[in-house]
């Protein structure tokens, strides 16, 4: 009875130790993997927005001038 229980709980230990490396490991690859990676794809898509933006306006403002 008493070895049944030991092998249960020193089961689900060991269960646990894999479950929080996991979360642990999931937590970390998201701050220094996929975080980073979306801070880079908005900073692309807005310096993109900004060079059309700003295109369009020197095509304007040749347009005014002839």
């Amino acid at each position: 009875m008493v070895s049944g229980t030991l092998v249960y709980v020193g089961a689900f230990s060991l269960l646990f130790v894999f479950w929080a490396y996991g979360i642990v490991s999931f937590a970390l690859d998201c701050k220094n993997k996929f975080l980073p990676a979306l801070a880079r794809l908005v900073a692309n898509w807005r310096a993109s927005r900004r060079e059309r933006t700003e295109e369009s306006e020197r095509e304007q403002r040749e347009r005014q001038l002839y």
